[in-house]
C-alpha cells in the first residue's frame, strides 16, 4: 500500500473519480472534503502523508486557507484547479505547493504528478539537511585554522551568507567584567567581498560622534533569544535599540535577525543579520540558525581569551578597513559584471542552483543578459563538459516546433527527407536552453510538460518513447502569471518550470554598476576597433546614470559600441541617446505617475503608513491597500525613485 491521501474537493463527481483512480493505483485515500471545516477535521483524524487540493471550496475559507496550514506542518500538497487568475496563483504559489494539476487530466498526469511532490518534498528535506551538514563541517574548519579571532569572524560571514542572505552581519560581544558591549560590522560589497566597519567607521558613515556611538551601546540592552524583525516590527525596536536604528538609517535596511550566543568562559557573542529587503527574514532561518548553535558555540570557545578581550577594546582597530577579498574570477569569466545589491541577490542564486539539476525559469525584461545567466548556470554545474544547447522557441514556426524539439524519422509526414535529431536529444546528458518560452503555443506546451513530467520524448514517425536526461533553463520577458491568467499559458506547464525563479533585475534597478559595465564594454569594442579609450567624461556619465535605458544592457552595450567608434579623443565625450526616451522628453505612464505621487505624500508624512495624517489618510487608502501598491511600484521603505 502507498501513502496515505486526502481529497479536498467540492465536486463530488470529480472527487470520487480521483478516489478510484488513486486507490487502482494502490493509494489509501483518507477521506474526501468539501470545505476547509471537512478538511481540518480529516486531517486531524487521519494524519494523511499528501493532500491533493482544490482551491474553490464551498462554504467559508478556501484552499489556500488550508494550505498555509499545512505548509507550516510541512505536508505535500497538489492543487487541482480549473482557472484560475492572477491574484489567486499569486496567493496559491506563496503557500509553496508541491504540483499544480490543471483540470481536465489524465490518470497518468495525476500520477506522474504525485511521484514528483513526493520527491520534490523528500528532495527538500535533504537539501536542507545537506546544506545544514555542509555549514557546520565548514564551521568546523574554520575553528581549527590557526588564524586570529577576526579572521574567523570574515570567514564565518562568508559561510554564513550562502546559507541566509544578507546584506550585513554585525557582532556584538561582551567579556566580563567588562560592563560594555563593543561590535564589528560586515557590509557586503560584492560576492564574498566585504567592507569591515568598526565604530570609527561607523561614526564617519552615520555622522554620530564616536562618544555617541558608544552611549548607544551602552543604552542597548542584551538580546537574550532568537528573533526576525521585518518592516514595522524593526521600526517598533528603535526606542529600546538605539543601535539598530543607526544602522538601519545609515545604511537602509529594513529586517533585522538576532541569534545570540553564549561561550563556555562567560563571553557572550550575538550574531545580528540585517537586510534592506522589507521581509527579508522568517522563522524557518531561526529554526536553522537554532541547529548550528552549538558549532557556533564551539567556534567562540576556539578563541582565546586574551583575543576576546582585545574584540571588545572600543578602540580596536581590524585593519581590514578595505575589501576582504576579490569577488572569484568564474562571474567574471562568465560576463557577469556588477556589485549591486540587486545583482548580488541574482548571484547568490546561481550560486546555490548551479551544482543541482533543478529547472530554472529565468524572468526579465529584454536586453537584461538572461542568456548569459543560462550559460553562467550551464558553465557552473556539473555538466559544464556536456552539451549546451540553445533554443529560442520565439523564432520556431509552429508547425515546424515538435520536428525540431523532438525530431523525426525520415519519411513521417511529407517533405521529411532525412531523419532529424531533435533538440532534447542533442542536449541528452547535458543542458537545453528554452529562450522565450511564453511565446511556445499552448499545444506544444502540453507535450513540453510530458517531457518534464515523464523525462522522455516521442520522435516523429518514432516506435516508441525515447529516454532523456537533460536539464531545463527556461527564460522569458513576459509576466507568465498574466499570461497563465488570461488562458495563453498553462498553469501546470508554469509550476513545473518554476521550480527555481531566478529574476534578473533591469538596468535601471542597478545603475551601481553601470560605470564598471560600461569600463567594460569600452575595453572589449577598444580592442575591436584599435582604440585606447580610458572611460566617458563626467558629463556623459551623468547623463548615462539618468538615463532610464528602456532597452537594458544591450542598449548600454551598443551605445558604448558606437561611441568608441565615433570618439576621436581617449574620453567618450559625447554620447547619443534616443531623442523619446530619456528623461528630459520622456513622458510618464500613469504607473510612473502613481509612484512619484505616493513617495511624494510618504516623504510629506515622514514615511507614515498608518495613523491620523498618515500617508494612508491622506490617499484614502486602507494601509494595506497602500503597502500592496508600494510593493507593486518598487516603492523602497527610504523611499527613493
Amino acid at each position: 500500500m502507498k501513502e496515505k491521501i486526502l481529497i479536498v474537493e467540492d465536486q463530488f463527481v470529480e472527487a470520487d473519480y480521483l478516489r478510484m483512480m488513486l486507490e487502482q493505483s494502490g493509494y489509501a485515500v483518507t477521506g474526501i472534503a468539501r470545505t476547509l471545516q471537512q478538511a481540518e477535521q480529516l486531517f486531524a483524524r487521519e494524519k494523511p502523508a499528501m493532500v491533493l487540493l482544490d482551491i474553490f471550496l464551498k462554504g467559508k475559507g478556501t484552499g489556500i486557507d488550508f494550505a498555509r496550514q499545512l505548509t507550516e506542518m510541512d505536508i505535500p500538497f497538489v492543487y487541482l484547479s480549473a482557472n484560475s487568475n492572477e491574484e489567486v496563483l499569486t496567493q496559491a504559489k506563496a503557500t509553496q505547493p508541491y504540483g499544480f494539476l490543471v483540470k481536465p487530466f489524465r490518470e497518468k498526469d495525476l500520477l506522474v504528478t504525485l511521484e514528483i511532490a513526493h520527491y520534490r518534498h523528500e528532495h527538500s528535506r535533504a537539501t536542507r539537511w545537506r546544506l545544514e551538514m555542509q555549514l557546520q563541517q565548514r564551521i568546523q574548519m574554520i575553528q581549527m585554522k590557526g588564524i586570529d579571532w577576526n579572521q574567523k569572524m570574515v570567514e564565518l560571514t562568508r559561510a554564513l551568507q550562502a546559507f541566509i542572505p544578507f546584506d550585513c552581519l554585525v557582532l556584538k560581544f561582551q567579556y566580563p567584567p567588562a560592563s560594555r558591549y563593543s561590535g564589528i560590522a560586515f557590509l557586503r560589497i560584492g560576492f564574498e567581498e566585504y567592507q569591515t566597519i568598526g565604530l570609527d567607521e561607523l561614526s564617519m558613515i552615520s555622522g554620530v560622534s564616536f562618544n555617541e556611538i558608544k552611549n548607544l551601546l551602552a543604552a542597548t540592552p542584551p538580546e537574550t533569544s532568537a528573533c526576525c524583525y521585518n518592516g514595522q516590527d524593526l521600526e517598533a525596536l528603535f526606542a529600546l535599540h538605539p543601535l539598530k536604528q543607526l544602522m538601519a538609517k545609515s545604511f537602509g535596511f529594513s529586517s533585522n535577525l538576532v541569534l545570540p550566543l553564549a561561550a563556555a568562559d562567560g563571553f557572550s557573542l550575538s550574531l545580528s543579520f540585517f537586510r534592506r529587503a522589507e521581509n527579508g527574514f522568517y522563522q524557518e532561518q531561526i529554526d536553522w540558525l537554532y541547529r548550528l548553535q552549538q558549532p557556533l558555540v564551539n567556534l567562540i570557545n576556539s578563541i582565546s581569551v586574551a583575543e576576546k578581550k582585545e574584540a571588545v577594546s572600543m578602540r580596536y582597530d581590524p585593519g581590514l578597513k578595505e575589501k576582504e577579498a576579490k569577488a572569484p574570477s568564474k562571474w567574471q569569466q562568465n560576463g557577469i559584471i556588477g556589485n549591486s545589491p540587486a545583482l548580488l541577490i541574482a548571484m547568490d542564486q546561481i550560486a546555490q542552483v548551479a551544482p543541482l539539476d533543478t529547472s530554472v525559469l529565468v524572468m526579465g525584461e529584454s536586453g537584461t543578459g538572461k542568456e548569459r545567466i543560462a550559460d553562467c548556470i550551464h558553465q557552473l554545474s556539473p555538466r559544464r563538459h556536456k552539451p549546451f544547447i540553445k533554443v529560442n522557441c520565439a523564432a520556431l514556426p509552429p508547425a515546424l516546433i515538435d520536428s525540431e524539439l523532438f525530431g523525426h524519422e525520415k519519411g513521417s509526414f511529407t517533405g521529411a527527407a532525412e531523419k532529424r535529431t531533435g533538440k532534447f536529444l542533442q542536449a541528452h546528458t547535458g543542458t537545453i536552453f528554452l529562450d522565450e518560452i511564453g511565446d511556445m503555443p499552448l499545444e506544444s506546451q502540453i507535450k513540453l510538460l510530458r517531457v518534464l513530467q515523464e523525462k522522455e520524448i516521442e520522435i516523429i514517425g518514432g516506435k516508441a518513447p525515447v529516454k532523456i536526461d537533460v536539464r531545463i533553463i527556461a527564460a522569458t520577458n513576459r509576466n507568465l502569471e498574466k499570461e497563465v491568467a488570461e488562458g495563453r499559458f498553462r498553469l501546470d506547464l508554469y509550476y513545473r518550470l518554476n521550480v527555481f525563479p531566478l529574476t534578473i533585475p533591469a538596468l535601471r534597478d542597478r545603475k551601481e554598476d553601470i560605470e564598471q559595465l560600461t569600463g567594460h564594454f569600452i575595453e572589449v569594442y577598444n580592442r575591436k576597433a584599435g582604440k585606447k579609450i580610458q572611460g566617458c567624461s563626467a558629463q556623459v556619465l551623468d547623463k548615462m546614470l539618468n538615463y532610464t535605458w528602456p532597452g537594458n544592457i544591450r542598449e548600454l552595450e551598443n551605445l558604448i559600441e558606437r561611441s568608441v567608434l565615433l570618439s576621436k579623443g581617449n574620453l567618450i565625450e559625447e554620447m547619443s541617446f534616443p531623442l523619446n526616451a530619456g528623461d528630459l522628453n520622456h513622458i510618464k505612464t500613469i504607473h510612473e505617475n502613481e509612484r512619484d505621487y505616493i513617495i511624494e505624500v510618504l516623504q510629506r508624512c515622514k514615511g507614515r503608513i498608518w495613523g491620523p495624517g498618515a500617508a494612508a489618510e491622506v490617499l484614502h487608502l486602507a494601509p494595506s491597500t497602500l503597502k500592496s501598491r508600494m510593493k507593486k511600484l518598487g516603492i523602497k521603505k527610504n523611499f527613493t525613485k
